[in-house]
């Protein structure tokens, strides 16, 4: 089963070295920047594909903006990165669909009836977003493993469920 990695603003963040961001998770699993690119390597070694959502790409280029020296160099990093993705350079992609697919009217509802309660467990709009994403992927194709590839554990709880592998014989033949 192909993975996706789903990639999180914590993550990206300590993988730019963002001031003030260069680690995340629980002192119990600890993301540094070492941590982060061996595991790019080794899931790029086993053919997962890295997906970048709009709103990981949002956040990190504000706590860029944000972060208190090196903006400049970490921009121009993370802008890289970016240029890289298009060229397809690198095995990660932006979250591409049809807007209307993922966000149209019914899903906008659906997002404004379930964030308040989403919010009151600290998880924010843009982390509800990359659960939708997530969601998407894990819908869409039974040959997907989708993992979100975060150190907020509050996110990392929505993350879908993996299906359970169909024997060959159990398929149908067409």
């Amino acid at each position: 089963m192909r993975k996706v990695l789903i990639i999180d603003t914590s993550i990206l963040c300590v993988y730019l070295g963002v001031p003030g961001k260069e680690t995340c998770g629980t002192d119990k699993d600890k993301w540094d920047k070492k941590r982060v690119e061996a595991r790019f390597q080794e899931e790029e070694k086993q053919g997962a594909k890295f997906i970048l959502p709009i709103a990981t790409i949002i956040e990190t280029g504000n706590h860029i903006a944000q972060a208190n020296s090196k903006r400049y160099e970490i921009a121009q990093a993370f802008g890289n990165i970016l240029v890289k993705v298009a060229d397809g350079v690198i095995p990660w992609g932006v979250f591409e669909t049809q807007v209307g697919e993922l966000w149209n009217s019914e899903q906008l509802k659906q997002l404004a009836t379930e964030w308040p309660t989403l919010a009151s467990r600290k998880i924010s709009i843009g982390d509800a977003t990359i659960k939708t994403v997530a969601e998407y992927y894990a819908k869409t194709s039974s040959t997907f493993q989708v993992e979100i590839f975060t150190g907020d554990g509050g996110l990392k709880a929505y993350e879908p469920a993996t299906p359970a592998p169909t024997r060959r014989s159990d398929r149908k033949k067409g």
